[in-house]
């Protein structure tokens, strides 16, 4: 008898506390917002971007459209810093897509060697200047669909060109910190850029989207870095639930 009571009082015991698996549930897993791409959360994302980076713009130098898409090609897998200083002497000795399109691949590839990949970038951008002069005048096209017609240019590039130089909203720049940044904030689930561009142009309003991918990139850069976020100053920090999230 006195076995029986003993066994009833642990059975109470036990069920008065919560199991591992409801407390679990009970906790806010990281990376986990309810409904994250609503509008008002992501109101509230642009509104901290605008705040934080009110003048941001691409940091890659140039005087008009065309350089603007040949420094871009070389800003594949290199920073802007370091296309910034290529450029400065490369675009006094080509000044035009026609001195472009006729340089010495040769000396090209030395000339824009420190950017990387510079046999593959030499012929995309001979290419592209080719396909400036001869096919659009020696001007960079303004539509997505033409300007993809240009060797070397995907729709990063594109989106890259048209947007800040001809002020044209064709859909999102997704490079690697756009790629990271959507993907902490949860404006995306896609690792695919195709995807994540689809995604985003989905969710921010067609008038933001030249100036959202400036502000991400430059958010990026200064504060949501690869490794060790630096979240104890960022303005995104209560609105953001990550799993990278350092604080």
């Amino acid at each position: 008898m006195a076995n029986a009571k003993k066994k009833r009082a642990a059975g109470k015991k036990a069920s008065s506390k919560p199991s591992a698996k409801a407390g679990a549930k009970a906790r806010k897993a990281p990376g986990s917002t309810p409904d994250p791409t609503n509008s008002k959360r992501v109101a509230a994302i642009l509104q901290k971007l605008d705040e934080a980076y009110p003048e941001a713009t691409c940091e890659l130098k140039h005087a008009n459209p065309f350089q603007l898409l040949i420094s871009t090609i070389l800003s594949a897998q290199c920073t802007d810093v370091r296309v910034n200083q290529v450029t400065e002497t490369l675009y006094k000795k080509y000044p035009n897509a026609q001195a472009f399109a006729y340089a010495n691949p040769a000396e090209l590839e030395q000339e824009i060697r420190p950017t990387g990949f510079f046999r593959n970038k030499t012929k995309s951008v001979i290419g592209a200047s080719k396909a400036v002069v001869q096919k659009f005048g020696g001007e960079v096209p303004r539509t997505m669909e033409e300007i993809l017609t240009l060797p070397g240019v995907a729709r990063k590039t594109g989106n890259v060109v048209l947007g800040t130089a001809y002020g044209i909203a064709s859909g999102v720049v997704v490079d690697t910190h756009v790629q990271r940044l959507s993907n902490r904030l949860e404006l995306t689930k896609n690792q695919e850029p195709k995807k994540i561009e689809q995604d985003l142009m989905k969710v921010i309003p067609q008038n933001r989207w030249i100036q959202f991918s400036h502000q991400l990139i430059w958010h990026g850069r200064r504060v949501c870095i690869a490794r060790k976020p630096k979240c104890s100053i960022c303005n995104l920090e209560g609105i953001c639930n990550s799993k990278d999230k350092t604080v």
